[in-house]
């Protein structure tokens, strides 16, 4: 067994995240039998000791078919309306299912400004640490009912990798209706099942063509793969699997794909500013910069800027971009857009007294990747 595995198999703390087409069909609603399906296994380890943060999609699929819908809208009023009704049912299913268990279930709604915004994603930090150590169980979803286009997740994939490190999780485990990465859509002759990834560079030129097959879900194989990569990277191991394989996912770690965690693990501060902040402007930046702020790990001063870009003020977080456009880099910028235009491409002994300090220091700063 591969460490990653067996790290997921003894991990204390572990958030599971299941999509809706693993729970809902669009004619029945829930569908109870695949629901106690899924909540046997984490209740058992629950019950052992363990504790479980279950990242839940199915409100809007739940909602369809009270409402008479009869397919997952495009429209968000909809959206929010069957929401709406179906989180209610969900969350009624969960408290029974989990009661059976004698386990007590904690609802967490989130919207992305929960995690955008430093003082809510402390708020949420502390919230799911309190439930936690009261032994419940908390089913965290994001809150369709009062998100927008301009403020959603987009996928809870991605939430559940955001809420992974939120909890100081040791593992994550994205349960749907692929049970493993593939080399290319496992609906093609020759597709490969990659069970083991130890660096994301094995990852280039991987397939991401699969689509959740009910068309209840918002999430294909890219945003699991998105979010896979983004916890690992954190430090946190991952396993994508099937949720009809969950019993398995969660007592032995020996199905799917396995994705070993990155060498560090960074602190709720630097993740948040790397991966959960929002970004309000960018500057792009010359080779020696790039260099510095991502392998010295070293400040950014204005001699480095090229361009700046975007409205912002002193304390936003903003990308840090190579020439080529690329991310490299976010932090705290130390000056508004206004003032940095001037400053740009000009040495420390050249600027004003007041204006001779880093303009993104290396304590608020998270390289991205190596240049």
């Amino acid at each position: 067994m591969s460490e990653a595995r067996e790290a997921i198999v003894a991990a204390k703390r572990i958030v599971v995240k299941v999509g809706s087409s693993s729970l809902t069909t669009a004619r029945g609603g829930l569908d109870a039998a695949r629901l106690d399906a899924l909540v046997e296994p984490l209740a058992a380890r629950a019950n052992a000791g363990g504790e479980v943060v279950l990242v839940s999609s199915g409100a809007i699929a739940a909602g369809l078919a009270p409402l008479g819908i009869p397919r997952r809208p495009k429209d968000i009023a909809k959206q929010q309306a069957a929401a709406s009704v179906g989180q209610l049912a969900l969350v009624h299913a969960y408290v029974e299912a989990f009661g059976r268990n004698g386990l007590t279930v904690g609802q967490v709604l989130l919207t992305a400004n929960d995690v955008v915004r430093r003082s809510h994603y402390r708020n949420a930090q502390r919230t799911l640490a309190t439930l936690l150590r009261m032994g419940t169980i908390p089913v965290v979803n994001e809150n369709d009912t009062v998100a927008t286009e301009e403020i959603r997740f987009g996928d809870n994939d991605r939430l559940a990798a955001l809420v992974a490190h939120l909890v100081g999780a040791d593992a994550l485990v994205l349960l749907s209706d692929v049970d493993a990465l593939y080399d290319r859509n496992p609906a093609l002759v020759g597709a490969r099942v990659l069970t083991e990834i130890t660096d994301p560079a094995e990852l280039d030129g991987v397939g991401v063509e699969t689509v959740a097959a009910s068309g209840l879900g918002t999430g294909g194989m890219a945003s699991k793969l998105a979010a896979a990569r983004l916890a690992s990277g954190a430090g946190i191991p991952v396993l994508l699997a099937g949720a009809e394989q969950a019993k398995q996912a969660l007592d032995s770690a020996s199905v799917g794909t396995a994705f070993a965690p990155g060498k560090t693990r960074l602190s709720a501060r630097r993740f948040w500013l790397g991966y959960a902040a929002d970004a309000t402007g960018r500057l792009r930046l010359d080779t020696g910069a790039v260099t510095a702020v991502t392998r010295r790990r070293r400040s950014l001063l204005a001699a480095g800027i090229l361009e700046v870009g975007g409205t912002f003020n002193a304390g936003d977080v903003v990308e840090l971009l190579a020439e080529d456009g690329a991310v490299v880099a976010r932090g705290v910028v130390a000056y508004d857009a206004t003032e940095l235009a001037t400053m740009t491409g000009q040495s420390t002994g050249e600027l004003p007294p007041e204006q001779r300090r880093e303009v993104v220091h290396a304590d608020d700063l998270v390289p991205l990747r190596s240049s």
